[in-house]
C-alpha cells in the first residue's frame, strides 16, 4: 500500500515544481494541494487504498461455512480467540480523509469540482465506515481531524443507527456530487457505483435489524432494506450494465475473474493487475500450493445447492446422498464447472495442456476451486498473476435488488426474472428463470434456513451463495441473517463408496485418488493417498470416511467447533481499551 505522505509528495511536487530553474518553495503547505484540482486529485489516490486488496477479495471466504481448510480459524474455536487477538481498530484512513475533507475549500478551485473529491472521499468514509460497523457494531463515529488535546479523543461508542445514519448520508452525498457516471477503466468511483455499494450496506443493515432483534431495531429494517432496493435499482436502470455472456455461458462466469483486464459489461470496480507495470497477485500459489495458504475447498453439503440444468434441486434426485463425484457433477449449474474442477478441466504445463482432476495434495474434500486461477501452471509459484480481481459486480446489484425486495415481501414475477432468472440464464439452468418459486425447497430449509417461509427469500439465498462464492461475502451474510450456527457444520467432501480401490475423478481413465486405512505397499504414480484411519502415526488422523469404510469424506472431524452468539461482533482490542475504557467491550468478550 502507498503511504499517504509519499502520495502527497507527489502532489506537492508536481504542484509546485514544475521549472527546475526557478527557486524551490517550500510545499509543506495545504495550499500547493488544495487549491488546483491536479492537487485535489492526487490526494484523492490515497483513498483508495482503503479497497480491499487480491487477498482480501480472493480470501475473503476463507473464514466461512462452505469452506473447509488447512486449520479451523481461531475466531470460531471455543476459548481461541479473545480480545488479546482481536484487530481491526485502525483510525489512520479516516484522518487522511476528514483532512481533506476540512481543507477542500479553496474558492480557487470550482465548487462542483470541489464536491466532486469531497463525494470522493465521504464515499471512502463511508466504505470505512461499513467496514468498522459490520466488524464491532458501535464505534465512534468521527467526522473532523483530531489534534493531541482533543477532547473526543477518548469519546465513547456512538450508537450503530448514528453511525449508519451517517454512511448513508456520505453515500447520498457522493451520489448527487459525483461527476462521472461511468469509469472505462474500472478502478475510478462513479455514482453507479456509490448506487451499488449503498445498496450492499443498506441491504446489510436492513436484514441486520430484521433478524437480530435483540438490537429492538425492526421496526425501521423495511426503511433501510427499501434504501437498498432503491439504490439497486438506479443501477439497473442507468448504468448500462448487464449480466456478460462473452465466451459463451460454459466459461463466461469463470472470465470474470481470470481476465486479464475487466469485464466492462458486468464488473463495475476492481483491482486491475498488470505485467506491464509489474503489478501482481497470488491467487494461483495461494490456491494450487500444497503447503502455502489455507487450501480451501468447498463442502459438500454447499455444492448440494447448485441446482440441476433444469432448475430442479439436485437433492429431489433420488440417491444423490451416495452418488460418486462423476455422477453428482452432471448436468448441473454451470457455475459448478466454472467454479471447482470437474471432468474437462485442463491446465497448462510448459506449452502442453492436459486434463487435471481434482487434487487431493491441494483440497481436502474433492472439491478443488478453480475460480481464480490461471490455467497456466506457470503462474502458481509466487505472485505472478496478472488477472482482474473484482470488488464490486452487476450481479451483486441484481441480487441486492432481489433479496431487498423479497424480504419487503414486494417482489414481482417480472423482479424475479430480471435479476435470478437472468443470473441462472447465465449458469445455463432452463426452468423456473420468469416465475417467483411458490415451493419452499426442503434440502434448504432443513440444512440451511430453517426459520425462514418464504420460497423467494430460500432460492435468493441459494443463488446469492453460489454467484458471489469465494468472492469475500459469505460471513458477513451469515452475521446479518444471525446464522452463525451454520459455521457449525462439519467438512464433508466427495462420497467414496468403499476404501482401498483407485478412484477415477475426471473420467480420463487414469486413477487420481485411493483411500485407505492401511496404505498399499505399492502405490501408483500420481495418485493421491489418503489415509481414513483412526490415527496417522500416533496423532489423531484429522480425516474419516462418514460411514467407517465408505461415505463422505470428512475433514478436521475431530476439532471442535461451536458457534457462540458473541461471534457476530468482533470484541474491541484489549490494548485499545486499555488506552480509552469509556469504548467499553462487546457482548461476552470480557
Amino acid at each position: 500500500m502507498k503511504k499517504t505522505f509519499i502520495l502527497l509528495y507527489i502532489a506537492l511536487v508536481a504542484v509546485s515544481c514544475k521549472k527546475l530553474d526557478q527557486k524551490p518553495m517550500d510545499t509543506a503547505t495545504p495550499e500547493a494541494v488544495f487549491n488546483n484540482e491536479k492537487g485535489l486529485q492526487l490526494y484523492s489516490n490515497s483513498f483508495y487504498n482503503i479497497l480491499p486488496d487480491a487477498g482480501g477479495v480472493q480470501r475473503g471466504d476463507a473464514m466461512s461455512d462452505f469452506a473447509a481448510r488447512r486449520e479451523l480459524p481461531e475466531f470460531i474455536r471455543p476459548g481461541a480467540y479473545s480480545a488479546r487477538q482481536s484487530t481491526g481498530w485502525d483510525w489512520g484512513d479516516l484522518r487522511n480523509i476528514n483532512y481533506f475533507i476540512e481543507k477542500c475549500n479553496d474558492p480557487a478551485v470550482p465548487e462542483v469540482t470541489r464536491k466532486n473529491y469531497i463525494a470522493i472521499a465521504r464515499f471512502f468514509r463511508a466504505w470505512f465506515y461499513f467496514d468498522k460497523v459490520k466488524r464491532f457494531g458501535d464505534v465512534p463515529w468521527i467526522n473532523k481531524t483530531f489534534q493531541v488535546n482533543d477532547p473526543d479523543l477518548f469519546k465513547a461508542r456512538d450508537p450503530r443507527t448514528l453511525v449508519m445514519d451517517s454512511i448513508r448520508q456520505d453515500l447520498d452525498y457522493a451520489i448527487v456530487n459525483l461527476l462521472k457516471s461511468d469509469d472505462p477503466t474500472r478502478t475510478r468511483i462513479t455514482k453507479y457505483v456509490a448506487y451499488a455499494f449503498k445498496s450492499r450496506v443498506c441491504l446489510f443493515e436492513g436484514t441486520f435489524r430484521k433478524y437480530h432483534t435483540n438490537y429492538n431495531l425492526s421496526t425501521t429494517a423495511d426503511t433501510w432494506l427499501q434504501y437498498a432496493a432503491d439504490a439497486a435499482k438506479e443501477v439497473m436502470n442507468g448504468a448500462n450494465l448487464n449480466i456478460s455472456e462473452a465466451g459463451g455461458k460454459d466459461v463466461a462466469y469463470r472470465s470474470l475473474f481470470t481476465s486479464k483486464a475487466p469485464v466492462a459489461t458486468e464488473v463495475m470496480l476492481t483491482n486491475v493487475y498488470d505485467d506491464a507495470q509489474s503489478r501482481y497477485n497470488d491467487a494461483n500459489w495461494y490456491w494450487t500450493s500444497a503447503t502455502y495458504g489455507d487450501r480451501v475447498s468447498l463442502i459438500r453439503t454447499f455444492v448440494n445447492t447448485y441446482l440441476n440444468v433444469d432448475g430442479t434441486p439436485f437433492t429431489s434426485k433420488q440417491g444423490y446422498q451416495t452418488m460418486s463425484f462423476l455422477e453428482e457433477i452432471k448436468n448441473r449449474d454451470l457455475r459448478l464447472k466454472q467454479t471447482i474442477r470437474t471432468p474437462g478441466y485442463s491446465r497448462i504445463n510448459g506449452g502442453v495442456r492436459d486434463e487435471q482432476p481434482p487434487l487431493f495434495s491441494y483440497t481436502f474434500t474433492g472439491y478443488h476451486p478453480i475460480k481464480w486461477t490461471l490455467d497456466d501452471m506457470y503462474y502458481d509459484s509466487g505472485e505472478r498473476n496478472d488477472n482482474v480481481m473484482p470488488i464490486l459486480r452487476f450481479a451483486e446489484v441484481l441480487l441486492n435488488y432481489a433479496e431487498a425486495k423479497a424480504e419487503l415481501g414486494t417482489l414481482t414475477d417480472a423482479d424475479w426474472s430480471s435479476t435470478i432468472g437472468r443470473l441462472r440464464q447465465r449458469a445455463g439452468i432452463t426452468g423456473g428463470l420468469n416465475n417467483i418459486p411458490v415451493i419452499a425447497d426442503p434440502y434448504l430449509k432443513s440444512t440451511y434456513f430453517p426459520k425462514i417461509t418464504s420460497p423467494a427469500v430460500l432460492e435468493i439465498r441459494r443463488e446469492r451463495g453460489i454467484e458471489l462464492v469465494f468472492e469475500g461475502f459469505r460471513f458477513y451474510d451469515l452475521v446479518r441473517w444471525k446464522t452463525g450456527e451454520l459455521m457449525d457444520q462439519q467438512w464433508n467432501g466427495i462420497y467414496v463408496t468403499a476404501l482401498d480401490q483407485l478412484m477415477d475423478l475426471n473420467g480420463d481413465g487414469k486413477p487420481d485418488v485411493y483411500f485407505y486405512t492401511s496404505r498399499p505397499a505399492t502405490q501408483v504414480p500420481g495418485v493421491s493417498y489418503v489415509n481414513v484411519g483412526a490415527t496417522s502415526g500416533t496423532a489423531a488422523n484429522p480425516y474419516r470416511l462418514s460411514e467407517g469404510n465408505k461415505g463422505e469424506v470428512n475433514w478436521l472431524y475431530n476439532v471442535t467447533r461451536k458457534w457462540d452468539d458473541k461471534f457476530y461482533l468482533y470484541p474491541i482490542p484489549e490494548a485499545d481499551r486499555l488506552m480509552n475504557p469509556a469504548l467499553g467491550q462487546n457482548p461476552g468478550w470480557n
